[in-house]
């Protein structure tokens, strides 16, 4: 009997950003997950550090599973040439999809959409819906300005202080590694 390979949700932005560290992040991470034998899960697009991370996983003989809705197919340029493709409706399955088919979650620095990503699954945890392991890489201190804003909400009482242990901030992809490994391996 075969072992399940284990899997790793990335969200990240559809864009680059202004600082190259993230795309390097990105780089680094796509091919790292490979060289460890875990599959990249991510929404399918060949655009920004989505792309990025996907190619670098491909390139480092790396599986993928890709999940873009109908509409973004075009604007995220979906990327056909993945080891699985899967296109929704709407962006709530997209997420679902995502999420449902990965053993750990890791955020690189993103906009809107990755934060929409990032905040729909540490609800679930808190509403006690999974128990996976949630990372944000924090490239270049990108995340510090959410951390105080997690901690500005847990002062003023509107999430509970356990909120913290939800997620796990890792300063660079070298660390995430030896922790994915730790948590899934």
């Amino acid at each position: 009997m075969s072992e399940v390979m284990k899997s790793v949700c990335v969200f990240c932005g559809s864009r680059h950003g202004k600082n190259p560290e993230f795309t390097d992040a990105a780089c680094d991470l796509g091919t790292e997950l490979a060289l460890a034998g875990l599959r990249l899960v991510y929404g399918a697009g060949d655009v920004g550090l989505m792309g990025e991370v996907a190619r670098a996983a491909q390139k480092a003989g790396g599986t993928t599973f890709g999940v873009i809705p109908t509409h973004l197919m075009r604007a995220e340029v979906g990327k056909r040439d993945l080891t699985t493709l899967v296109v929704t409706e709407t962006m709530h399955e997209r997420k679902k999809v995502m999420f449902m088919n990965a053993d750990a979650i890791v955020t690189l620095p993103g906009g809107a959409g990755s934060l929409d990503e990032l905040f729909e699954v540490l609800t679930w945890r808190q509403l006690g819906l999974h128990a996976k392991p949630v990372y944000l890489l924090n490239i270049n201190d990108y995340w510090e300005p959410l951390i105080t804003l997690v901690e500005h909400m847990i002062d003023a009482g509107f999430i509970e202080e356990s909120f913290r242990g939800y997620f796990t901030v890792i300063p660079d992809v070298a660390t995430l590694m030896e922790r994915l490994r730790a948590d899934l391996c």
